[in-house]
């Protein structure tokens, strides 16, 4: 590593429950607003549907409202599951979105449906799914870039705005897409950590540099419970275990409180599962969590990590955000 990465994060408007969807976007505000007085470098919202527990399904509105109440860091998707959408809507939506607030926007793409195959039904009109991802990826390019003579579909507002395009991915297959295209890349180590050394490694071999990108730059997303002691991160990593457990089962995804015990809440084997699912988290204080990172970022070159925080209590999730910028001093 010749620098240590930036930090970003990632957001899914996790509804904590018996909370209302208003003030969980109200307090996905205010995690914005502190990661970016504390200088993260973006925050990026996921594309969920039919989920009981996320509230990002409407990624662009949301985009627009985390953008209008805070300055400098930039917000996008992370990502915009292209499959339910065509690639007009969200050149219009994103050429928008960067008109308000410029310089800001970033446009991250995925190949999934973000839910089950009948809702994924209920979102596309033709069903053509993800094996047109690379043309609807070139189509969006083309929308966003200046107007071309004679161009009969044009994204107004969208053209000559130049998003930025970024491909997301938890396989191999974005990871040589994004790398023949010339565009920055994300790795969902969040939630599928088994291929990120080999897909950052096939992306980085690969590049092809483009207009929009000379160099790979290249994103790990990646699990993290930082706290003020390990005890304590212990005990709050049990949110995102029931969280990851209910995920498992097909129960509602509501942020649950952390309990002192998983005992008899997972079977062996559904613990494995659950650990083996966060299998890149960092957990601890910033001594613990920097120790983590280091031996991460040894086997693996990235320019960016982006951390899912599932912690239940809003006040402890924005002060996880002091614990991991502590961790990038010294």
């Amino acid at each position: 590593m010749s620098h240590y990465p930036d930090y970003s994060l990632l957001e899914l408007a996790s509804v904590r429950e018996g909370d209302s969807v208003g003030a969980t976007l109200a307090n996905s505000v205010a995690y914005a607003q502190h990661a970016e007085m504390l200088g993260f470098k973006r925050l990026w919202l996921a594309e969920h549907h039919n989920m009981e527990g996320i509230s990002s399904s409407a990624t662009s509105v949301l985009i627009g409202h985390i953008a209008g109440k805070t300055q400098n860091i930039r917000v996008g998707s992370g990502g915009v599951m292209l499959p339910n959408h065509p690639p007009l809507v969200i050149a219009e939506q994103f050429g928008t979105l960067e008109s308000i607030y410029p310089g800001r926007i970033d446009l991250g793409l995925g190949r999934a449906p973000g839910t089950d195959p009948i809702t994924a039904r209920a979102l596309r009109r033709d069903g053509l799914g993800a094996e047109q991802f690379p043309e609807d990826v070139a189509q969006l390019q083309s929308l966003l870039a200046p107007l071309r003579a004679g161009q009969p579909v044009k994204a107004i507002p969208g053209a000559g705005t130049n998003v930025p395009v970024w491909l997301l991915g938890s396989s191999l297959y974005s990871a040589q897409l994004a790398a023949m295209r010339g565009l920055p890349y994300s790795f969902a180590g969040h939630f599928a950590p088994r291929l990120y050394r080999e897909a950052l490694k096939v992306y980085r071999d690969n590049f092809q540099p483009s207009e929009q990108l000379k160099h790979p730059y290249a994103v790990l997303a990646i699990p993290a419970v930082p706290a003020d002691s390990v005890e304590e991160a212990e005990y709050l990593a049990t949110t995102s275990y029931q969280r990851i457990l209910s995920l498992f089962k097909g129960q509602p995804l509501w942020l649950k409180p952390p309990v002192a015990s998983m005992d008899g809440l997972w079977s062996a084997g559904e613990e494995a599962t659950v650990k083996d699912f966060l299998g890149l988290q960092v957990l601890g204080d910033a001594a613990a969590i920097k120790g983590q990172l280091n031996q991460l970022l040894a086997s693996v070159e990235v320019d960016e990590l982006m951390f899912t925080v599932d912690i239940y209590d809003p006040e402890k999730r924005r002060h996880a955000l002091d614990i991991l910028q502590d961790t990038r001093q010294g």
